[in-house]
Protein backbone atom coordinates (compact mmCIF):
# COMPACT_ATOMS: atom_id res chain seq x y z
CA UNK A 1 0.00 0.00 0.00
CA UNK A 2 1.14 3.50 -0.60
CA UNK A 3 1.21 6.52 1.77
CA UNK A 4 -2.10 8.01 -0.14
CA UNK A 5 -3.78 4.84 0.68
CA UNK A 6 -2.64 4.77 4.45
CA UNK A 7 -3.94 8.58 4.27
CA UNK A 8 -7.61 7.29 3.31
CA UNK A 9 -7.56 4.31 5.62
CA UNK A 10 -6.60 6.70 8.36
CA UNK A 11 -9.06 9.14 7.64
CA UNK A 12 -11.89 6.49 7.12
CA UNK A 13 -10.96 5.23 10.58
CA UNK A 14 -11.15 8.61 11.90
CA UNK A 15 -14.45 9.54 10.94
CA UNK A 16 -16.18 5.91 11.63
CA UNK A 17 -14.66 5.17 14.66
CA UNK A 18 -13.65 8.64 16.45
CA UNK A 19 -17.24 10.37 15.02
CA UNK A 20 -14.25 13.57 13.60
CA UNK A 21 -16.35 16.16 12.30
CA UNK A 22 -16.19 16.99 8.45
CA UNK A 23 -14.38 19.97 8.95
CA UNK A 24 -11.73 18.27 10.98
CA UNK A 25 -11.45 15.27 8.08
CA UNK A 26 -10.75 18.39 5.37
CA UNK A 27 -7.89 19.81 7.80
CA UNK A 28 -6.71 16.46 8.71
CA UNK A 29 -6.81 15.71 4.53
CA UNK A 30 -4.63 18.25 3.95
CA UNK A 31 -2.54 17.91 6.23
CA UNK A 32 -1.37 14.40 5.08
CA UNK A 33 -1.19 15.69 1.75
CA UNK A 34 1.02 18.86 2.74
CA UNK A 35 2.99 16.01 4.22
CA UNK A 36 3.23 14.31 1.51
CA UNK A 37 4.15 16.89 -1.19
CA UNK A 38 7.07 17.89 1.37
CA UNK A 39 8.56 14.40 1.25
CA UNK A 40 8.10 13.97 -2.79
CA UNK A 41 10.17 17.13 -3.20
CA UNK A 42 13.01 16.33 -0.37
CA UNK A 43 13.65 12.92 -0.34
CA UNK A 44 11.46 11.19 -3.41
CA UNK A 45 9.14 9.15 -0.49
CA UNK A 46 6.05 9.24 0.84
CA UNK A 47 4.31 8.51 4.26
CA UNK A 48 4.89 4.98 3.89
CA UNK A 49 8.71 5.06 3.45
CA UNK A 50 9.25 8.24 5.35
CA UNK A 51 12.37 7.76 7.86
CA UNK A 52 12.86 9.20 11.33
CA UNK A 53 14.73 11.92 9.57
CA UNK A 54 12.35 12.85 7.30
CA UNK A 55 9.57 13.48 9.71
CA UNK A 56 11.67 15.28 11.00
CA UNK A 57 12.58 17.67 8.44
CA UNK A 58 8.75 17.95 7.57
CA UNK A 59 8.28 19.14 11.61
CA UNK A 60 11.00 21.45 11.37
CA UNK A 61 9.99 23.25 8.28
CA UNK A 62 6.70 24.02 9.74
CA UNK A 63 8.28 26.78 11.94
CA UNK A 64 9.95 28.30 9.35
CA UNK A 65 6.77 28.94 6.53
CA UNK A 66 4.93 31.31 8.41
CA UNK A 67 2.01 29.15 8.92
CA UNK A 68 0.18 30.23 12.54
CA UNK A 69 1.21 28.41 15.30
CA UNK A 70 -2.19 26.41 15.87
CA UNK A 71 -1.90 25.42 11.76
CA UNK A 72 1.66 23.91 12.26
CA UNK A 73 0.83 22.07 15.80
CA UNK A 74 -2.07 20.43 14.23
CA UNK A 75 0.12 19.39 11.40
CA UNK A 76 2.03 17.79 13.89
CA UNK A 77 -0.42 15.69 15.94
CA UNK A 78 -2.14 14.84 12.21
CA UNK A 79 0.82 13.16 11.30
CA UNK A 80 1.81 11.34 15.24
CA UNK A 81 -1.86 10.25 14.94
CA UNK A 82 -1.31 8.92 11.61
CA UNK A 83 1.63 6.82 12.13
CA UNK A 84 -0.04 5.57 15.13
CA UNK A 85 -2.48 4.33 13.47
CA UNK A 86 0.03 2.87 11.47
CA UNK A 87 1.55 1.17 13.78
CA UNK A 88 -1.75 -0.43 15.47
CA UNK A 89 -2.96 -1.49 11.92
CA UNK A 90 0.64 -3.28 11.40
CA UNK A 91 1.41 -1.95 8.32
CA UNK A 92 4.93 -0.59 9.81
CA UNK A 93 7.13 -1.85 12.92
CA UNK A 94 8.35 1.52 13.31
CA UNK A 95 7.10 4.98 14.68
CA UNK A 96 8.84 7.56 12.56
CA UNK A 97 7.30 10.40 14.35
CA UNK A 98 7.12 9.19 17.81
CA UNK A 99 10.92 10.62 18.87
CA UNK A 100 10.31 13.85 17.60
CA UNK A 101 10.36 16.45 19.82
CA UNK A 102 7.80 19.70 18.90
CA UNK A 103 8.82 22.86 19.79
CA UNK A 104 7.14 24.44 23.16
CA UNK A 105 4.48 27.00 22.66
CA UNK A 106 2.38 28.74 24.97
CA UNK A 107 -1.33 28.65 24.06
CA UNK A 108 -2.26 32.08 23.65
CA UNK A 109 -5.08 33.68 25.99
CA UNK A 110 -8.40 34.88 23.60
CA UNK A 111 -9.06 37.79 23.06
CA UNK A 112 -12.54 38.82 24.95
CA UNK A 113 -14.88 41.97 24.36
CA UNK A 114 -15.88 43.67 27.67
CA UNK A 115 -19.71 43.80 28.82
CA UNK A 116 -20.00 47.07 27.13
CA UNK A 117 -18.31 46.37 23.63
CA UNK A 118 -20.67 43.81 23.45
CA UNK A 119 -23.36 45.96 24.13
CA UNK A 120 -22.33 48.76 21.40
CA UNK A 121 -21.99 45.57 19.01
CA UNK A 122 -24.97 43.90 18.86
CA UNK A 123 -26.70 47.62 18.94
CA UNK A 124 -24.48 48.05 16.00
CA UNK A 125 -26.00 44.96 14.03
CA UNK A 126 -29.50 45.41 14.77
CA UNK A 127 -29.64 49.24 13.55
CA UNK A 128 -28.54 47.81 9.99
CA UNK A 129 -31.78 48.75 8.28
CA UNK A 130 -34.32 45.75 7.33
CA UNK A 131 -34.57 42.32 7.17
CA UNK A 132 -30.57 41.62 7.04
CA UNK A 133 -30.12 43.92 10.25
CA UNK A 134 -32.99 41.45 12.49
CA UNK A 135 -30.94 38.58 10.99
CA UNK A 136 -27.33 39.90 12.05
CA UNK A 137 -28.86 41.06 15.11
CA UNK A 138 -30.66 37.70 15.84
CA UNK A 139 -27.33 35.79 14.66
CA UNK A 140 -25.25 38.07 17.53
CA UNK A 141 -27.53 37.67 20.22
CA UNK A 142 -27.70 33.79 19.52
CA UNK A 143 -23.88 33.51 19.76
CA UNK A 144 -23.37 35.89 23.04
CA UNK A 145 -26.12 33.85 24.68
CA UNK A 146 -25.16 30.63 23.92
CA UNK A 147 -21.94 30.43 23.41
CA UNK A 148 -22.36 29.11 19.67
CA UNK A 149 -19.57 27.93 17.48
CA UNK A 150 -19.92 29.77 14.07
CA UNK A 151 -20.57 26.04 12.46
CA UNK A 152 -23.12 25.29 15.22
CA UNK A 153 -24.74 28.89 14.16
CA UNK A 154 -24.88 28.54 10.97
CA UNK A 155 -25.91 25.25 10.51
CA UNK A 156 -29.00 25.52 13.02
CA UNK A 157 -32.09 23.89 11.28
CA UNK A 158 -35.29 26.53 11.59
CA UNK A 159 -36.87 23.30 14.18
CA UNK A 160 -33.62 24.31 16.69
CA UNK A 161 -35.75 27.17 17.34
CA UNK A 162 -39.35 25.38 18.02
CA UNK A 163 -41.57 24.89 20.98
CA UNK A 164 -40.86 26.84 24.13
CA UNK A 165 -37.41 27.92 22.73
CA UNK A 166 -36.05 28.19 26.48
CA UNK A 167 -32.70 26.23 25.21
CA UNK A 168 -31.44 25.11 21.35
CA UNK A 169 -30.72 22.31 20.60
CA UNK A 170 -27.28 22.00 18.73
CA UNK A 171 -25.21 19.61 16.95
CA UNK A 172 -21.85 20.45 17.91
CA UNK A 173 -18.40 18.61 17.20
CA UNK A 174 -18.16 14.49 16.32
CA UNK A 175 -22.24 14.64 16.33
CA UNK A 176 -22.26 15.18 20.21
CA UNK A 177 -25.80 17.03 20.96
CA UNK A 178 -26.32 19.56 23.97
CA UNK A 179 -28.98 22.13 24.89
CA UNK A 180 -27.50 26.11 24.92
CA UNK A 181 -29.26 28.37 26.84
CA UNK A 182 -31.95 30.77 25.03
CA UNK A 183 -31.99 34.58 27.50
CA UNK A 184 -34.81 36.99 27.29
CA UNK A 185 -33.08 39.18 24.60
CA UNK A 186 -31.90 36.71 21.77
CA UNK A 187 -35.36 35.29 22.29
CA UNK A 188 -36.74 38.46 21.00
CA UNK A 189 -34.23 38.78 18.35
CA UNK A 190 -35.14 35.53 17.35
CA UNK A 191 -39.16 36.40 17.34
CA UNK A 192 -38.67 39.72 15.28
CA UNK A 193 -36.47 37.79 12.63
CA UNK A 194 -38.81 35.18 12.14
CA UNK A 195 -41.05 37.20 10.08
CA UNK A 196 -38.25 38.59 7.68
CA UNK A 197 -37.00 35.13 7.38
CA UNK A 198 -38.49 34.07 4.14
CA UNK A 199 -36.78 37.00 2.21
CA UNK A 200 -33.27 35.50 2.55
CA UNK A 201 -34.81 32.97 0.34
CA UNK A 202 -33.23 32.35 -3.15
CA UNK A 203 -35.47 33.27 -5.90
CA UNK A 204 -38.11 30.72 -6.46
CA UNK A 205 -37.47 29.12 -3.21
CA UNK A 206 -40.75 28.45 -1.19
CA UNK A 207 -39.43 26.63 1.93
CA UNK A 208 -35.59 26.51 3.49
CA UNK A 209 -34.62 23.91 6.48
CA UNK A 210 -32.04 26.87 7.63
CA UNK A 211 -32.69 28.67 10.52
CA UNK A 212 -30.44 31.62 8.40
CA UNK A 213 -30.99 31.05 5.07
CA UNK A 214 -29.43 32.51 2.48
CA UNK A 215 -29.48 33.40 -1.68
CA UNK A 216 -26.25 31.82 -1.82
CA UNK A 217 -25.24 28.50 -3.29
CA UNK A 218 -25.36 26.79 0.15
CA UNK A 219 -28.70 28.08 0.97
CA UNK A 220 -27.78 29.56 4.33
CA UNK A 221 -24.92 32.22 5.68
CA UNK A 222 -21.89 30.93 5.14
CA UNK A 223 -19.60 31.27 8.30
CA UNK A 224 -17.01 33.74 5.87
CA UNK A 225 -20.00 35.97 5.08
CA UNK A 226 -21.38 36.48 8.72
CA UNK A 227 -17.61 37.14 9.87
CA UNK A 228 -17.67 39.71 6.97
CA UNK A 229 -21.43 41.03 8.21
CA UNK A 230 -19.83 41.02 11.93
CA UNK A 231 -16.63 43.28 10.83
CA UNK A 232 -18.70 45.85 9.59
CA UNK A 233 -21.12 45.85 12.74
CA UNK A 234 -17.91 46.52 14.63
CA UNK A 235 -16.76 49.25 12.43
CA UNK A 236 -20.29 51.06 13.19
CA UNK A 237 -19.72 50.49 16.78
CA UNK A 238 -16.53 52.10 16.95
CA UNK A 239 -14.40 48.98 17.84
CA UNK A 240 -11.49 47.53 16.22
CA UNK A 241 -12.81 44.94 13.81
CA UNK A 242 -9.30 42.99 14.50
CA UNK A 243 -10.69 42.40 17.97
CA UNK A 244 -14.03 40.94 16.61
CA UNK A 245 -14.81 37.45 15.30
CA UNK A 246 -17.67 34.92 15.59
CA UNK A 247 -15.06 33.01 18.15
CA UNK A 248 -14.70 36.46 20.21
CA UNK A 249 -18.23 36.63 20.96
CA UNK A 250 -17.84 32.56 22.25
CA UNK A 251 -15.15 33.73 24.46
CA UNK A 252 -16.97 36.26 26.00
CA UNK A 253 -19.91 34.28 26.31
CA UNK A 254 -17.59 32.07 29.14
CA UNK A 255 -15.82 34.77 30.26
CA UNK A 256 -18.46 36.58 31.31
CA UNK A 257 -19.96 33.84 32.86
CA UNK A 258 -17.15 33.13 34.60
CA UNK A 259 -17.18 36.92 35.91
CA UNK A 260 -20.52 36.59 37.25
CA UNK A 261 -19.82 33.96 39.63
CA UNK A 262 -20.96 30.80 37.10
CA UNK A 263 -19.30 27.06 38.42
CA UNK A 264 -16.42 25.98 34.97
CA UNK A 265 -18.21 22.76 34.84
CA UNK A 266 -21.37 24.34 34.21
CA UNK A 267 -19.50 26.41 31.33
CA UNK A 268 -17.67 23.55 30.09
CA UNK A 269 -21.33 22.11 29.59
CA UNK A 270 -22.34 25.17 27.95
CA UNK A 271 -19.33 25.06 25.63
CA UNK A 272 -19.31 21.63 24.49
CA UNK A 273 -16.16 21.39 25.74
CA UNK A 274 -14.91 17.52 25.97
CA UNK A 275 -11.94 18.22 28.39
CA UNK A 276 -12.51 20.82 31.21
CA UNK A 277 -8.76 22.16 30.53
CA UNK A 278 -10.13 23.50 27.47
CA UNK A 279 -12.69 25.51 29.39
CA UNK A 280 -9.91 26.46 31.98
CA UNK A 281 -8.25 28.84 30.22
CA UNK A 282 -11.18 31.56 30.64
CA UNK A 283 -10.08 31.53 34.24
CA UNK A 284 -7.10 33.27 33.39
CA UNK A 285 -9.08 35.73 31.44
CA UNK A 286 -11.00 36.68 34.93
CA UNK A 287 -8.27 36.69 36.90
CA UNK A 288 -6.40 39.22 34.84
CA UNK A 289 -9.18 41.02 35.23
CA UNK A 290 -9.53 41.20 38.08
CA UNK A 291 -6.07 42.18 39.00
CA UNK A 292 -7.06 44.95 36.39
CA UNK A 293 -9.63 46.12 39.03
CA UNK A 294 -8.06 45.99 41.65
CA UNK A 295 -4.77 47.85 40.47
CA UNK A 296 -7.22 50.72 38.57
CA UNK A 297 -10.50 50.79 40.83
CA UNK A 298 -9.62 50.56 44.10
CA UNK A 299 -9.39 53.74 46.34
CA UNK A 300 -5.43 52.70 48.01
CA UNK A 301 -4.30 51.40 44.15
CA UNK A 302 -1.92 53.83 44.27
CA UNK A 303 -0.38 52.34 47.07
CA UNK A 304 -0.87 48.56 46.26
CA UNK A 305 2.39 46.47 45.30
CA UNK A 306 1.71 45.17 41.90
CA UNK A 307 3.54 42.27 40.05
CA UNK A 308 5.51 44.61 38.25
CA UNK A 309 7.07 46.05 41.36
CA UNK A 310 8.34 42.63 41.72
CA UNK A 311 5.77 41.78 44.60
CA UNK A 312 3.45 39.48 44.39
CA UNK A 313 0.15 40.81 44.73
CA UNK A 314 -2.30 39.75 47.24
Amino acid sequence: MTGAQWSEAFLEMMASERAAAANTLIAYRRDLADAQEFLAKQSGRDLASASEADVEAYFASLGVRGLAPATAARRRAAIRQFYRFVVTEGWRNDDPARRVEAPRRGRPLPKVLSRDEVERLIAAATAKDGAGGLRLGAMVELLYASGLRISELVALPLGAVAGERAFLMVKGKGGKERLAPLNGPALAAVEAYLPVRPRHFAKGVKASPWLFPSRGRTGRLTARRFGQLLGEAAISAGIDPSKVSPHVLRHAFATHLLEGGADLRVVQTLLGHADIATTQIYTHLTQDRLREVMETRHPLAAHQPTAQSGRPFG
